[in-house]
Protein backbone atom coordinates (compact mmCIF):
# COMPACT_ATOMS: atom_id res chain seq x y z
CA UNK A 1 0.00 0.00 0.00
CA UNK A 2 2.57 2.58 1.18
CA UNK A 3 5.52 3.36 -0.50
CA UNK A 4 7.66 4.88 2.63
CA UNK A 5 5.46 4.56 5.31
CA UNK A 6 1.28 4.91 6.20
CA UNK A 7 -0.50 7.02 3.89
CA UNK A 8 -1.82 9.20 6.31
CA UNK A 9 -3.05 12.27 4.10
CA UNK A 10 -5.44 9.45 2.25
CA UNK A 11 -6.15 7.89 5.50
CA UNK A 12 -7.11 11.50 6.59
CA UNK A 13 -9.33 11.89 3.81
CA UNK A 14 -11.28 8.74 4.16
CA UNK A 15 -11.96 9.15 7.20
CA UNK A 16 -13.32 12.71 6.65
CA UNK A 17 -15.32 11.46 3.38
CA UNK A 18 -16.88 8.73 5.43
CA UNK A 19 -17.46 10.76 8.90
CA UNK A 20 -19.07 13.39 8.06
CA UNK A 21 -22.24 12.88 9.53
CA UNK A 22 -24.94 13.48 7.44
CA UNK A 23 -24.95 9.85 6.20
CA UNK A 24 -26.04 7.09 8.06
CA UNK A 25 -23.33 4.25 8.81
CA UNK A 26 -22.65 1.82 6.30
CA UNK A 27 -21.22 -1.15 6.47
CA UNK A 28 -16.82 -1.57 5.38
CA UNK A 29 -16.23 -3.33 2.32
CA UNK A 30 -13.15 -5.99 2.26
CA UNK A 31 -11.06 -3.48 0.08
CA UNK A 32 -11.63 -0.74 2.57
CA UNK A 33 -11.08 -2.60 6.07
CA UNK A 34 -8.24 -3.86 4.63
CA UNK A 35 -6.74 -0.60 3.31
CA UNK A 36 -7.75 0.69 6.95
CA UNK A 37 -6.31 -1.78 8.92
CA UNK A 38 -2.88 -1.99 7.03
CA UNK A 39 -2.79 1.69 7.82
CA UNK A 40 -3.69 1.35 11.35
CA UNK A 41 -1.08 -1.41 12.22
CA UNK A 42 1.83 -0.56 10.06
CA UNK A 43 2.89 2.13 12.69
CA UNK A 44 1.92 -0.27 15.71
CA UNK A 45 4.59 -2.82 17.78
CA UNK A 46 3.71 -5.79 19.63
CA UNK A 47 5.22 -5.71 22.45
CA UNK A 48 4.67 -9.10 23.95
CA UNK A 49 6.10 -10.41 20.44
CA UNK A 50 9.19 -8.28 20.21
CA UNK A 51 10.01 -8.94 23.92
CA UNK A 52 10.27 -13.03 23.02
CA UNK A 53 12.04 -11.80 20.07
CA UNK A 54 14.56 -10.15 22.49
CA UNK A 55 14.97 -13.10 24.92
CA UNK A 56 15.78 -14.98 21.97
CA UNK A 57 18.36 -13.03 21.40
CA UNK A 58 19.15 -13.04 25.05
CA UNK A 59 19.20 -16.79 24.77
CA UNK A 60 21.83 -17.03 22.23
CA UNK A 61 25.68 -17.98 23.71
CA UNK A 62 27.84 -14.92 23.29
CA UNK A 63 30.01 -16.53 20.96
CA UNK A 64 27.53 -17.13 18.20
CA UNK A 65 26.73 -13.73 18.55
CA UNK A 66 30.21 -12.61 17.50
CA UNK A 67 30.26 -14.64 14.92
CA UNK A 68 27.03 -13.49 13.27
CA UNK A 69 28.54 -9.95 13.51
CA UNK A 70 26.36 -8.97 16.47
CA UNK A 71 28.33 -6.17 18.33
CA UNK A 72 28.21 -5.05 22.26
CA UNK A 73 26.55 -1.66 21.10
CA UNK A 74 24.10 -3.78 19.46
CA UNK A 75 22.79 -5.67 22.64
CA UNK A 76 22.93 -2.37 24.71
CA UNK A 77 20.45 -0.46 21.96
CA UNK A 78 18.25 -3.99 22.49
CA UNK A 79 18.69 -3.40 25.90
CA UNK A 80 17.80 0.18 26.04
CA UNK A 81 14.90 -1.27 23.92
CA UNK A 82 13.84 -3.70 26.48
CA UNK A 83 13.94 -1.45 29.39
CA UNK A 84 11.24 0.88 27.29
CA UNK A 85 8.63 -2.11 27.19
CA UNK A 86 8.98 -3.36 30.47
CA UNK A 87 8.05 0.17 32.19
CA UNK A 88 4.76 -1.10 32.52
CA UNK A 89 4.53 -3.07 35.47
CA UNK A 90 2.54 -5.43 33.34
CA UNK A 91 5.18 -6.03 30.82
CA UNK A 92 7.92 -6.33 33.83
CA UNK A 93 5.83 -9.18 35.26
CA UNK A 94 5.37 -11.05 31.96
CA UNK A 95 9.32 -10.93 30.78
CA UNK A 96 9.42 -13.57 33.44
CA UNK A 97 6.31 -15.85 31.54
CA UNK A 98 8.13 -15.57 28.53
CA UNK A 99 11.26 -16.96 29.93
CA UNK A 100 13.56 -13.36 29.57
CA UNK A 101 14.19 -12.37 33.39
CA UNK A 102 16.79 -15.25 33.97
CA UNK A 103 19.11 -15.01 30.89
CA UNK A 104 18.42 -10.82 31.32
CA UNK A 105 20.36 -11.49 34.99
CA UNK A 106 22.73 -13.84 32.83
CA UNK A 107 24.46 -10.48 31.50
CA UNK A 108 24.71 -9.32 34.45
CA UNK A 109 28.26 -11.80 33.69
CA UNK A 110 28.99 -10.19 30.27
CA UNK A 111 32.69 -10.02 29.76
CA UNK A 112 31.30 -6.10 28.40
CA UNK A 113 30.87 -3.72 31.07
CA UNK A 114 28.41 -1.82 29.12
CA UNK A 115 26.30 -4.58 28.79
CA UNK A 116 26.43 -5.35 32.56
CA UNK A 117 25.56 -1.90 33.71
CA UNK A 118 22.74 -2.04 31.30
CA UNK A 119 21.33 -4.97 32.30
CA UNK A 120 21.30 -3.64 36.17
CA UNK A 121 19.53 -0.70 34.65
CA UNK A 122 16.84 -2.90 33.10
CA UNK A 123 16.34 -4.64 36.57
CA UNK A 124 15.87 -1.37 38.40
CA UNK A 125 13.26 -0.74 36.07
CA UNK A 126 11.39 -4.33 36.29
CA UNK A 127 11.41 -3.86 40.06
CA UNK A 128 10.77 -0.65 41.18
CA UNK A 129 7.90 -0.42 43.02
CA UNK A 130 6.52 -3.57 42.27
CA UNK A 131 6.31 -6.51 44.63
CA UNK A 132 6.06 -9.47 42.28
CA UNK A 133 8.76 -8.32 39.78
CA UNK A 134 11.23 -8.50 43.24
CA UNK A 135 10.26 -11.82 44.02
CA UNK A 136 11.00 -13.56 41.11
CA UNK A 137 14.17 -11.96 40.56
CA UNK A 138 15.06 -12.97 43.75
CA UNK A 139 14.24 -16.18 43.53
CA UNK A 140 16.01 -16.26 40.32
CA UNK A 141 19.21 -15.17 42.45
CA UNK A 142 19.41 -12.00 40.94
CA UNK A 143 20.41 -10.23 44.10
CA UNK A 144 23.94 -12.16 44.72
CA UNK A 145 24.90 -11.48 40.45
CA UNK A 146 24.40 -8.04 41.72
CA UNK A 147 25.71 -7.67 45.00
CA UNK A 148 29.04 -8.97 43.15
CA UNK A 149 28.72 -6.06 40.73
CA UNK A 150 28.18 -3.88 43.21
CA UNK A 151 30.84 -5.25 45.35
CA UNK A 152 33.66 -6.15 43.06
CA UNK A 153 33.08 -5.22 39.35
CA UNK A 154 35.99 -3.14 38.11
CA UNK A 155 34.17 -0.67 36.29
CA UNK A 156 32.62 1.97 38.72
CA UNK A 157 29.49 2.53 35.97
CA UNK A 158 28.59 -1.16 36.85
CA UNK A 159 29.25 -1.04 40.18
CA UNK A 160 26.85 1.92 40.18
CA UNK A 161 23.76 0.63 38.23
CA UNK A 162 24.12 -1.94 39.97
CA UNK A 163 23.89 -0.18 43.96
CA UNK A 164 20.69 1.63 42.10
CA UNK A 165 19.45 -2.07 41.52
CA UNK A 166 19.74 -3.28 44.33
CA UNK A 167 18.31 0.12 46.14
CA UNK A 168 15.39 -0.16 44.06
CA UNK A 169 15.02 -4.42 44.76
CA UNK A 170 15.26 -4.10 48.34
CA UNK A 171 12.77 -1.06 48.39
CA UNK A 172 9.73 -2.16 50.88
CA UNK A 173 10.90 -5.94 50.49
CA UNK A 174 11.87 -7.47 53.78
CA UNK A 175 13.49 -10.92 52.60
CA UNK A 176 15.64 -8.64 50.35
CA UNK A 177 16.69 -6.37 52.83
CA UNK A 178 17.12 -9.56 55.11
CA UNK A 179 19.44 -10.91 52.21
CA UNK A 180 21.01 -7.35 52.27
CA UNK A 181 22.43 -7.49 55.80
CA UNK A 182 23.01 -11.52 55.55
CA UNK A 183 25.67 -10.53 52.28
CA UNK A 184 27.38 -8.34 54.27
CA UNK A 185 26.05 -5.75 52.67
CA UNK A 186 27.14 -3.00 55.24
CA UNK A 187 30.75 -3.46 54.04
CA UNK A 188 30.39 -3.17 50.46
CA UNK A 189 28.61 0.30 51.15
CA UNK A 190 31.35 1.37 53.56
CA UNK A 191 33.85 0.67 50.26
CA UNK A 192 31.33 2.48 48.37
CA UNK A 193 32.04 5.63 50.50
CA UNK A 194 35.25 5.36 50.36
CA UNK A 195 35.38 5.51 46.62
CA UNK A 196 36.04 8.88 44.57
CA UNK A 197 32.90 8.78 42.24
CA UNK A 198 30.42 11.40 43.82
CA UNK A 199 27.52 9.54 42.21
CA UNK A 200 28.22 6.05 43.66
CA UNK A 201 28.93 7.74 46.52
CA UNK A 202 25.27 9.61 46.36
CA UNK A 203 23.59 6.53 45.94
CA UNK A 204 25.34 4.56 48.72
CA UNK A 205 24.15 7.63 51.21
CA UNK A 206 20.75 7.19 49.99
CA UNK A 207 20.73 3.46 50.95
CA UNK A 208 22.12 3.88 53.92
CA UNK A 209 19.83 6.07 55.03
CA UNK A 210 16.91 4.27 54.03
CA UNK A 211 17.88 1.06 55.75
CA UNK A 212 18.56 3.09 58.73
CA UNK A 213 14.97 4.85 58.73
CA UNK A 214 13.46 1.44 58.42
CA UNK A 215 15.05 -0.31 60.65
CA UNK A 216 16.69 1.42 63.44
CA UNK A 217 18.40 -1.89 65.10
CA UNK A 218 20.62 -1.47 62.19
CA UNK A 219 22.02 1.94 63.61
CA UNK A 220 24.71 -0.30 65.75
CA UNK A 221 26.09 -2.36 63.30
CA UNK A 222 26.75 0.84 61.44
CA UNK A 223 28.51 2.83 63.89
CA UNK A 224 30.62 -0.59 64.36
CA UNK A 225 31.76 -0.24 61.18
CA UNK A 226 33.09 3.29 61.54
CA UNK A 227 30.15 5.02 59.19
CA UNK A 228 30.14 8.08 61.41
CA UNK A 229 33.35 9.24 60.60
CA UNK A 230 33.00 8.74 57.32
CA UNK A 231 30.01 10.37 56.93
CA UNK A 232 31.61 13.64 59.16
CA UNK A 233 34.48 13.56 56.45
CA UNK A 234 31.43 13.47 53.43
CA UNK A 235 30.01 16.09 55.32
CA UNK A 236 32.80 18.64 54.44
CA UNK A 237 32.64 17.73 50.75
CA UNK A 238 32.21 20.75 47.82
CA UNK A 239 29.35 18.48 46.25
CA UNK A 240 26.27 19.69 47.64
CA UNK A 241 24.14 16.45 47.13
CA UNK A 242 27.04 14.78 48.93
CA UNK A 243 26.86 16.78 51.99
CA UNK A 244 23.16 16.34 52.45
CA UNK A 245 22.98 12.28 52.36
CA UNK A 246 25.76 12.55 54.96
CA UNK A 247 24.23 14.80 57.68
CA UNK A 248 20.94 12.99 56.52
CA UNK A 249 22.66 9.72 57.76
CA UNK A 250 24.37 11.58 60.54
CA UNK A 251 20.64 12.82 62.30
CA UNK A 252 19.42 8.76 61.86
CA UNK A 253 21.98 7.88 64.12
CA UNK A 254 21.92 11.16 66.33
CA UNK A 255 17.92 10.43 66.89
CA UNK A 256 18.61 6.64 67.76
CA UNK A 257 19.95 6.43 71.65
CA UNK A 258 20.12 3.15 71.36
CA UNK A 259 23.59 2.39 71.75
CA UNK A 260 27.07 4.16 71.11
CA UNK A 261 27.16 7.27 73.64
CA UNK A 262 24.31 9.42 75.22
CA UNK A 263 25.24 11.15 71.24
CA UNK A 264 24.73 8.42 69.56
CA UNK A 265 26.97 8.78 67.12
CA UNK A 266 30.07 6.16 69.28
CA UNK A 267 31.71 8.88 70.80
CA UNK A 268 32.02 11.19 67.98
CA UNK A 269 30.51 14.22 69.43
CA UNK A 270 33.89 16.21 69.45
CA UNK A 271 34.44 15.56 65.54
CA UNK A 272 30.80 16.48 64.49
CA UNK A 273 30.73 19.78 66.69
CA UNK A 274 33.75 20.81 64.65
CA UNK A 275 32.39 19.71 61.43
CA UNK A 276 29.00 21.45 62.19
CA UNK A 277 30.88 25.00 63.51
CA UNK A 278 32.61 24.98 60.12
CA UNK A 279 29.42 24.07 58.09
CA UNK A 280 27.80 26.99 60.11
CA UNK A 281 30.63 29.39 59.43
CA UNK A 282 30.95 28.17 55.52
CA UNK A 283 26.95 28.75 55.54
CA UNK A 284 26.74 32.09 57.26
CA UNK A 285 29.34 33.48 54.29
CA UNK A 286 26.92 32.05 51.81
CA UNK A 287 25.30 35.07 49.18
CA UNK A 288 21.53 35.08 49.34
CA UNK A 289 21.29 32.88 45.56
CA UNK A 290 23.52 30.34 47.59
CA UNK A 291 21.61 30.23 50.95
CA UNK A 292 18.55 29.47 48.76
CA UNK A 293 20.30 26.33 47.14
CA UNK A 294 21.55 24.85 50.75
CA UNK A 295 17.89 24.90 52.17
CA UNK A 296 18.06 21.50 52.83
CA UNK A 297 21.74 21.55 54.05
CA UNK A 298 20.88 24.66 56.76
CA UNK A 299 17.54 22.39 58.13
CA UNK A 300 19.80 19.24 58.41
CA UNK A 301 22.40 21.28 60.45
CA UNK A 302 20.11 22.65 62.83
CA UNK A 303 18.27 19.43 62.89
CA UNK A 304 21.28 17.85 63.98
CA UNK A 305 23.05 20.46 65.99
CA UNK A 306 19.41 20.42 68.11
CA UNK A 307 19.33 16.48 68.58
CA UNK A 308 22.98 15.98 69.69
CA UNK A 309 23.18 19.37 72.06
CA UNK A 310 19.70 20.27 72.73
CA UNK A 311 19.61 23.50 71.73
CA UNK A 312 19.18 25.38 68.72
CA UNK A 313 21.98 26.02 66.39
CA UNK A 314 23.29 29.69 65.90
CA UNK A 315 21.91 29.51 62.69
CA UNK A 316 18.57 29.69 64.34
CA UNK A 317 19.69 33.02 66.31
CA UNK A 318 21.31 34.72 63.07
CA UNK A 319 17.97 34.06 60.97
CA UNK A 320 19.80 31.87 58.83
CA UNK A 321 17.32 28.71 59.27
CA UNK A 322 14.34 30.58 58.01
CA UNK A 323 14.78 33.11 54.78
CA UNK A 324 12.13 35.32 53.21
CA UNK A 325 10.28 33.16 50.34
CA UNK A 326 11.29 29.52 52.39
CA UNK A 327 8.01 29.64 53.41
CA UNK A 328 6.01 29.33 49.89
CA UNK A 329 6.95 25.66 49.20
CA UNK A 330 5.76 24.67 53.12
CA UNK A 331 2.26 23.00 52.54
CA UNK A 332 -0.28 24.19 55.10
CA UNK A 333 -0.88 22.27 58.60
CA UNK A 334 -2.86 19.20 57.91
CA UNK A 335 -6.69 19.73 58.60
CA UNK A 336 -7.84 17.19 56.34
CA UNK A 337 -9.01 15.37 59.46
CA UNK A 338 -10.80 18.60 60.74
CA UNK A 339 -13.08 18.72 57.34
CA UNK A 340 -13.05 15.14 56.28
CA UNK A 341 -13.03 12.42 58.74
CA UNK A 342 -16.46 13.66 61.47
CA UNK A 343 -18.90 14.09 58.70
CA UNK A 344 -17.83 11.04 56.95
CA UNK A 345 -17.63 8.87 60.02
CA UNK A 346 -20.82 10.39 61.45
CA UNK A 347 -22.64 9.78 57.69
CA UNK A 348 -21.52 5.99 58.06
CA UNK A 349 -22.37 5.51 61.47
CA UNK A 350 -25.77 6.44 60.73
CA UNK A 351 -26.38 4.26 57.72
CA UNK A 352 -27.43 1.85 59.78
CA UNK A 353 -30.00 3.30 62.33
CA UNK A 354 -31.45 4.99 59.39
CA UNK A 355 -31.86 2.16 56.91
CA UNK A 356 -35.29 0.83 56.66
CA UNK A 357 -35.59 -3.78 55.86
CA UNK A 358 -37.00 -2.56 52.70
CA UNK A 359 -35.94 0.46 50.69
CA UNK A 360 -36.78 1.24 47.93
CA UNK A 361 -35.26 3.24 45.37
CA UNK A 362 -35.58 6.54 46.00
CA UNK A 363 -34.67 6.15 49.39
CA UNK A 364 -31.22 4.35 48.02
CA UNK A 365 -30.84 7.68 45.53
CA UNK A 366 -31.70 10.10 48.38
CA UNK A 367 -28.65 8.33 50.65
CA UNK A 368 -26.63 8.29 47.80
CA UNK A 369 -27.08 12.05 47.75
CA UNK A 370 -26.89 12.12 51.46
CA UNK A 371 -23.23 11.13 51.76
CA UNK A 372 -20.75 13.69 52.30
CA UNK A 373 -18.02 15.12 49.26
CA UNK A 374 -14.74 14.53 50.33
CA UNK A 375 -12.89 16.15 47.01
CA UNK A 376 -13.91 17.73 43.99
CA UNK A 377 -16.79 20.27 43.59
CA UNK A 378 -19.47 20.84 45.16
CA UNK A 379 -22.59 23.57 44.47
CA UNK A 380 -24.65 25.02 46.66
CA UNK A 381 -27.73 26.39 46.79
CA UNK A 382 -26.78 29.99 46.27
CA UNK A 383 -23.99 28.83 43.83
CA UNK A 384 -26.49 26.89 41.72
CA UNK A 385 -28.57 29.88 41.22
CA UNK A 386 -25.58 31.95 40.49
CA UNK A 387 -24.08 29.15 38.10
CA UNK A 388 -26.73 29.13 35.70
CA UNK A 389 -26.35 33.27 35.01
CA UNK A 390 -22.28 33.39 35.62
CA UNK A 391 -20.90 29.97 35.42
CA UNK A 392 -19.63 30.00 39.24
CA UNK A 393 -19.14 27.11 40.89
CA UNK A 394 -17.85 27.09 44.65
CA UNK A 395 -15.12 24.17 45.89
CA UNK A 396 -14.97 22.85 49.01
CA UNK A 397 -11.64 21.18 48.58
CA UNK A 398 -8.90 22.11 51.70
CA UNK A 399 -5.91 22.73 49.42
CA UNK A 400 -4.07 21.23 52.85
CA UNK A 401 -5.42 17.56 51.74
CA UNK A 402 -4.16 17.81 47.88
CA UNK A 403 -0.56 19.06 48.97
CA UNK A 404 -0.68 16.15 51.60
CA UNK A 405 -1.69 13.49 48.70
CA UNK A 406 0.83 15.18 46.64
CA UNK A 407 3.39 14.22 49.04
CA UNK A 408 2.50 10.94 49.79
CA UNK A 409 2.63 10.20 45.78
CA UNK A 410 5.48 12.02 45.61
CA UNK A 411 7.27 9.23 47.53
CA UNK A 412 7.10 6.75 45.22
CA UNK A 413 6.37 8.24 41.64
CA UNK A 414 8.68 10.57 40.03
CA UNK A 415 6.24 13.79 40.17
CA UNK A 416 6.55 17.38 39.11
CA UNK A 417 4.00 20.05 40.44
CA UNK A 418 3.10 22.53 37.38
CA UNK A 419 1.41 24.80 39.64
CA UNK A 420 -2.30 26.46 39.19
CA UNK A 421 -4.18 25.17 35.97
CA UNK A 422 -4.34 27.80 33.62
CA UNK A 423 -6.02 25.50 31.24
CA UNK A 424 -8.83 22.81 30.84
CA UNK A 425 -9.34 21.04 27.71
CA UNK A 426 -8.97 24.09 25.72
CA UNK A 427 -10.74 26.32 28.16
CA UNK A 428 -9.27 29.21 30.55
CA UNK A 429 -9.51 28.74 33.84
CA UNK A 430 -9.50 30.90 36.78
CA UNK A 431 -10.33 30.84 40.16
CA UNK A 432 -10.82 33.13 43.19
CA UNK A 433 -9.07 31.25 46.40
CA UNK A 434 -10.71 34.06 48.99
CA UNK A 435 -14.05 33.96 47.74
CA UNK A 436 -13.86 30.33 46.17
CA UNK A 437 -14.77 30.96 43.47
CA UNK A 438 -14.06 28.88 40.16
CA UNK A 439 -14.98 30.20 35.82
CA UNK A 440 -13.89 28.75 32.75
CA UNK A 441 -13.75 30.87 29.71
CA UNK A 442 -14.19 29.22 26.16
CA UNK A 443 -13.20 32.46 24.21
CA UNK A 444 -10.53 31.01 22.59
CA UNK A 445 -12.25 28.06 21.72
CA UNK A 446 -14.99 30.29 19.89
CA UNK A 447 -12.12 32.01 18.39
CA UNK A 448 -10.57 28.99 16.93
CA UNK A 449 -14.19 27.57 15.89
CA UNK A 450 -14.56 30.97 14.02
CA UNK A 451 -10.94 31.17 12.25
CA UNK A 452 -11.56 27.28 11.59
CA UNK A 453 -14.56 28.36 9.27
CA UNK A 454 -13.18 31.15 7.83
CA UNK A 455 -15.20 34.04 10.26
CA UNK A 456 -12.43 35.66 11.72
CA UNK A 457 -12.90 39.17 9.35
CA UNK A 458 -16.54 39.29 9.85
CA UNK A 459 -17.90 42.16 12.43
CA UNK A 460 -18.29 41.08 15.95
CA UNK A 461 -21.62 41.98 17.90
CA UNK A 462 -20.93 42.78 21.67
CA UNK A 463 -24.41 41.28 22.90
CA UNK A 464 -27.62 39.66 22.16
CA UNK A 465 -29.87 42.11 23.10
CA UNK A 466 -31.87 44.54 20.69
CA UNK A 467 -30.30 47.35 21.13
CA UNK A 468 -27.31 45.79 19.85
CA UNK A 469 -28.14 43.74 17.57
CA UNK A 470 -29.12 46.93 14.63
CA UNK A 471 -30.04 46.02 11.01
CA UNK A 472 -30.86 42.84 11.89
CA UNK A 473 -34.50 41.91 11.79
CA UNK A 474 -36.28 40.52 15.10
CA UNK A 475 -38.72 37.55 15.23
CA UNK A 476 -42.04 38.25 16.72
CA UNK A 477 -41.92 38.51 20.64
CA UNK A 478 -44.35 35.47 21.71
CA UNK A 479 -47.73 36.10 23.04
CA UNK A 480 -48.27 35.61 26.74
CA UNK A 481 -50.62 33.32 27.44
Amino acid sequence: MAKDGPDWDGLLKWSIAHSDGTAAPRALSEEDRKWFMEAMQSQSVDVVKRMKEITLVMQTPEQVLEAQGVTSADIEYMLEELQEHVESIDMANDLHSIGGLVPLLGYLKNSHAGIRAKAAEVITTIVQNNPRSQQLVMEANGFEALLSNFSSDPDITVRTKALGAISSLIHHNKPGIAAFRLANGYAALRDALGSENVRFQRKALNLIHYLLHENSSDCNVVRELGFPRIMMHLASKEDAGLREGALRGLLELAQDKTGGGSDGLGGEDEKLKQVLEERIKDISLMSADDLGAVREERHLVDSLWNACYNEPSSLREEGLLVLPGDDDDVPPPDVASKHFEPPLRAWTANQDDNRAPDTDTENKEAEATAMPLLLGFKQTPNAQSSSSSGGEVETTTPKCHIDKLKRELSKSFAMKDLALAKQIFGMKSSCDGKNRKFWLSQESYIEKVIERFNMSKYRTIPSGTKEDIRGIPHLPEPSQP
